[in-house]
């Protein structure tokens, strides 16, 4: 537990390095170098170090620090504006863990917004050159990134949230979305389901190849047989996730479940199935991803893959610092699993698929 800070803090005089280094036993330069990152500190120590610091009150005279290390310790975001969601589903969490993370070392998080993507490389550069972030974390990545190769060029940190194809310098955390689609192809088969749709999302972006990735391990391990009529390119939204499933559901021979990478589009599957007189979770299944708050408001509400973007943000932050202080991107490498959030959308099949195609082609006529 922390002790309050102290009378000197309170009366408004600056802590300094040195009151900290005599209240822990300490010399001047080991306390310096515990509060900077460097690497010939235990780990132990320099938390030592920290947390008496934030104790004590002590606040880093940022400029004069910058001048000893080269860093003015803050980390970088750049929102791109015109991505299917502009990041909605995650922002605020995500933000409140990277900042928690941050403030937590001693670190300031500064984040700009760009309209689109050479806009975002010119935010990126510019930040980088004007000295507003040490270092990066780049949301939303894509198999082929710009982002990447220019901050490669730049000589400039970064950290992804999400995986790439070329990883060379490339730290990442990042969710195994494709084990959670090979999950819910699991959980349907295990119902009894034999023809499972895919609804896949955004084109170019990693995270919508290791999705259907999932979704085709998971067939191939409960022994059904990959149906290309059942893969859908891509849905980003409710109107499009809509008209994804009512082309699935028109098939000769029709999907009685379906799979969205993302929830956005998932909860098109409602109207969709409306429409043809469908009951969700039982004459169709909808399993979803991301875990949107608008999921547990549906009757019934959708059974989906939450992440934990809180938890997400603040391992970012915590993985750029240590990017930034100079480990290797080849030990900053980690992932994490997503949590099943099982609801009524998803069951044991009412119709087999020709029964469900029969009932389907009655309505029709």
């Amino acid at each position: 537990m922390h002790r309050p800070e102290t009378a000197q803090a309170r009366r408004g005089q600056r802590v300094r390095i040195a009151d900290v280094a005599e209240r822990l036993g300490l010399t001047k330069g080991t306390v310096s170098r515990a509060l900077n990152g460097y690497g010939d500190i235990s780990e132990r120590t320099r938390l030592r170090v920290m947390r008496e610091a934030q104790a004590m009150g002590y606040r880093p005279l940022t400029h004069a620090q910058a001048i000893r290390t080269g860093r003015i310790r803050s980390l970088g975001l750049v929102l791109q504006l015109n991505v299917h969601d502009a990041h909605r589903p995650f922002l605020a969490d995500f933000l409140a863990g990277v900042t928690q993370a941050a403030s937590t070392e001693g670190w300031t998080l500064t984040v700009a917004t760009a309209p689109d993507e050479p806009e975002t490389l010119a935010t990126l550069a510019r930040l980088a050159d004007e000295r507003k972030a040490d270092g990066f974390i780049l949301p939303r990545t894509r198999l082929e990134d710009p982002r990447v190769a220019l901050l490669r060029e730049l000589g400039v940190p970064f950290v992804l949230y999400g995986r790439t194809a070329d990883t060379e310098g490339c730290a990442w955390f990042d969710i195994l979305g494709e084990t959670a689609m090979e999950e819910a192809v699991l959980r349907l088969a295990g119902a009894g389901h034999v023809r499972i749709g895919f609804v896949g999302g955004g084109a170019g972006y990693t995270y919508s190849s290791l999705r259907l990735q999932g979704y085709r391990n998971g067939l191939a391990r409960a022994g059904l047989a990959e149906d290309p009529a059942l893969i859908h390119p891509g849905a980003l939204t409710p109107d499009a996730g809509q008209a994804a499933a009512s082309a699935l559901l028109a098939l000769p021979l029709p999907p009685t479940a379906i799979v969205f990478a993302v929830d956005m589009a998932a909860l098109g599957a409602w109207p969709a199935a409306e429409a043809l007189g469908l009951a969700l979770g039982r004459d169709l299944s909808v399993i979803g991803y991301d875990g949107i708050p608008e999921g547990a408001w549906l009757r019934p509400g959708l059974t989906t893959f939450r992440v934990d973007t809180r938890a997400a943000g603040a391992r970012l932050a915590e993985l750029l610092i240590r990017r930034i202080r100079g480990e290797a991107p080849e030990v900053l490498r980690e992932t994490a699993r997503a949590e099943l959030v099982a609801r009524g959308s998803d069951g044991p099949p009412a119709l087999s698929p020709h029964d469900l195609a029969r009932r389907l082609a009655g309505r029709a006529t």
